[in-house]
């Protein structure tokens, strides 16, 4: 059900090293790979995955807090079967009133097309994963996408365009894509450039390890090490902030830092923590430690030249949050990884930038 991790490629990518405090760095080889969703986190989950994710996971100090690790009612650890399966949901999620759809906008010309383009990733476990047998998406930001598709169009048809941290924007501002559904955080900067919908998710930035090492367990703990994590990720200035004497390696995608870890180039990894449990779920070579230690609240890219499309997909999302369709979401793919009841869902425009 996992297809293999995109660093387990051949080492040909990119990689930028930075000192301590961000300083410039020197250019040294990295491994091929696709990003998350940041850049670039199904179905129902097999009991042995969810196992190999409790084994991973090692609960230690931490800071911050985020809904992803501390939903009420349980603890980090193995999920269990959902009542329903992400198809499921999206059978039954609404579709939006005629007089919604108006006259030349954004939804209109996604409903006439049939199709919603998406931005996203096919690799990131609990969020947007093609599942090798079946051929389809699943996940939390793919479920959300076919259920945005079937709200404007009556139908679950999205078309995925692969995303990086370096080019989703790009993408929503030139129209290659319609919206962007990829573990993306909210940042005012970001919103300089496109539009956010949301926050429809919350995670934290937290630490992958070797599964053998027992000295890193928080982030002071980075400090005088080697961590590897995406450019341009909000991960890469928290790193600034939180371990400022960590020698920061910097990688396109998700897969390469993996590989950077697994291959000691780096003792530590830092990213959004519902991306690093993705990674641990196949692999007992690794494990997350500690809580997350900052916010990150996820957004729908959009395009800022559409502005109805804002409007229009936060009057979705507080439709899904009312009648329960989120939280059903929530349990038939994250929460098959993650113990516990759902999170409550964010506030709409509580982030800043949204």
């Amino acid at each position: 059900m996992i297809p293999q991790k995109n660093g387990n490629r051949s080492a040909r990518g990119r990689e930028r090293g930075i000192g301590a405090g961000g300083g410039g760095g020197a250019i040294g080889v990295g491994g091929g790979g696709r990003g998350r969703g940041r850049g670039g986190r199904r179905g129902m989950a097999a009991a042995g995955t969810a196992l190999a994710l409790a084994g991973a996971l090692t609960a230690c100090g931490g800071g911050g807090s985020s809904s992803l690790p501390s939903s009420p009612g349980g603890k980090s650890g193995a999920g269990k079967p959902s009542a329903y399966t992400q198809a499921q949901v999206v059978a039954a999620a609404p579709v939006a009133p005629a007089s919604a759809i108006t006259a030349g906008s954004w939804m209109a010309k996604v409903k006439k097309r049939g199709t919603l383009l998406v931005g996203g990733t096919d690799s990131s476990a609990m969020f947007s994963q093609r599942n090798p047998v079946s051929g389809q998406l699943e996940g939390f930001d793919a479920g959300l996408s076919q259920m945005l598709a079937k709200y404007i169009t009556g139908k679950p048809a999205t078309k995925l365009s692969l995303v990086t941290v370096d080019t989703r924007e790009t993408m929503l501002q030139n129209g290659t894509v319609d919206t962007v559904f990829a573990t993306y955080t909210i940042t005012p900067q970001r919103a300089q450039k496109v539009a956010f919908a949301g926050p429809y998710y919350e995670s934290g930035d937290a630490i992958l390890v070797k599964a053998g090492n027992s000295t890193i367990t928080k982030p002071a703990d980075l400090n005088g090490k080697t961590v590897a994590t995406e450019g341009n990720s909000t991960a890469a200035l928290d790193l600034k902030k939180f371990a400022p004497k960590a020698k920061t390696l910097l990688f396109q995608e998700d897969g390469e830092c993996v590989a950077a870890v697994k291959q000691g180039r780096a003792d530590a990894y830092v990213l959004d923590q519902g991306i690093l449990l993705g990674d641990v779920v196949s692999d007992p070579q690794l494990k997350v430690v500690g809580q997350p230690f900052t916010q990150e609240p996820y957004g729908i890219g959009l395009p800022k030249a559409d502005p109805e499309a804002k409007a229009f997909v936060n009057a979705w999302l507080k439709t899904i949050y009312a009648d329960g369709e989120w939280a059903k979401l929530w349990k038939a793919t994250v929460g098959t990884k993650i113990a516990g009841s759902p999170p409550a869902p964010p506030t709409i425009g509580s982030a800043d930038g949204s």
